[in-house]
């Protein structure tokens, strides 16, 4: 990423370095202890993000909302990997 790009850009993620945004995704929120996040702290305040970001989406491209197959498929998978991960960190360990 050039230093101009870095300069244009408002995201402060994005326009990092790219090896120090690894090592960032590496922690995987490993710093902040399930008790201090705010979801984990607040369910309203979670569901209140949840529903802001569901009006972001126009009503005609909420695919989930018209069609619960699609949305059970893809809880299906998004478990399916969960336990998958859970796995592979418990076969390292």
């Amino acid at each position: 990423m050039t230093d101009e790009h870095r300069r244009a850009t408002s995201r402060v993620f994005s326009s990092m370095d790219v090896d120090k945004q690894r090592e960032i995704a590496r922690k995987d929120g490993a710093n902040v202890p399930h008790e201090k996040r705010s979801f984990a702290q607040d369910r309203s305040l979670a569901a209140a993000a949840g529903r802001k970001g569901g009006r972001a989406v126009a009503p005609h491209a909420r695919s989930f909302s018209s069609n619960r197959g699609l949305a059970s498929e893809a809880g299906r998978k998004g478990g399916q990997a969960t336990q998958r991960r859970r796995a592979e960190r418990s076969e390292r360990s």
